[in-house]
């Protein structure tokens, strides 16, 4: 328990976790060489500040709708990202003895955004939750080999538990031998968490019912042709 109290501690004063309603949540964080602030809304990042690129960048939630951001938040992040590592400093010296928490991830779930169809453009979803600290670590691959293109991550959002949950997506095409897999990497894992999606094995039914409407064609086509040919010959005799 006391070690719980302790891990909130440095997460409230290294993230600045600051809730400002039942709905929506703001995060700043930051590392020695790094920061982070992101402003979250029904559970999903809404917002995030683009040090490298000095900017906001507002991301679309899945719920839809219009993100509506406090003006001024990017240059109110940067002078919060100084005020971050001061606290940083500080707060290593106070905790330098405290040996730090990590908790692995308790789930790993992969799935599809919508409902699947073969040669339709989909979305297979990566979402782990449940570790401590942030972040884990993605990779997709797609038969095998490393897959990185139509990937995205988003940042770490904090449970009610002071772990974290992430999810990765891969936009992919869905094709019948086709086999994806995600992968998370975690401190906290002795090796990483693998989790497959295969189109026969997820949707058992969609390889038979498509050979057997294939069949049913030729076979009505077979049908269609005989009529044919034996009006044809009634014409001619």
């Amino acid at each position: 328990m006391m070690m719980k109290m302790m891990k909130m501690m440095v997460v409230l004063v290294l993230s600045g976790l600051l809730c400002v309603s039942a709905d929506v949540l703001r995060i700043d964080g930051c590392s020695e060489t790094d920061g982070e602030v992101m402003y979250g809304m029904d559970g999903e990042e809404a917002w995030y500040a683009d040090f490298k690129n000095k900017k906001g960048v507002k991301v679309l939630p899945s719920f839809g709708g219009a993100v509506r951001v406090p003006e001024g938040l990017y240059e109110e992040s940067v002078a919060n990202l100084q005020t971050c590592k001061m606290n940083l400093k500080l707060a290593r010296g106070a905790f330098k003895d405290l040996t730090l928490e990590q908790d692995p991830p308790s789930s790993l779930m992969i799935y599809t955004k919508e409902a699947v169809e073969l040669r339709e453009k989909n979305t297979l979803i990566c979402y782990v939750t449940g570790f401590y600290p942030a972040p884990v670590i993605f990779s997709w691959t797609k038969n095998g080999e490393n897959v990185t293109e139509g990937s995205s991550t988003n940042l770490p959002y904090p449970n009610k538990d002071v772990s974290f949950n992430q999810f990765s997506r891969l936009d992919f095409i869905p094709q019948l031998d086709d086999i994806y897999s995600c992968t998370v990497n975690h401190l906290a894992l002795d090796q990483p968490l693998t989790r497959i999606w295969d189109m026969e094995k997820t949707h058992p039914g969609v390889g038979p019912t498509i050979f057997c409407g294939l069949g049913l064609t030729v076979c009505l086509l077979g049908v269609a042709a005989g009529i044919f040919f034996l009006i044809k010959g009634n014409e001619c005799s």
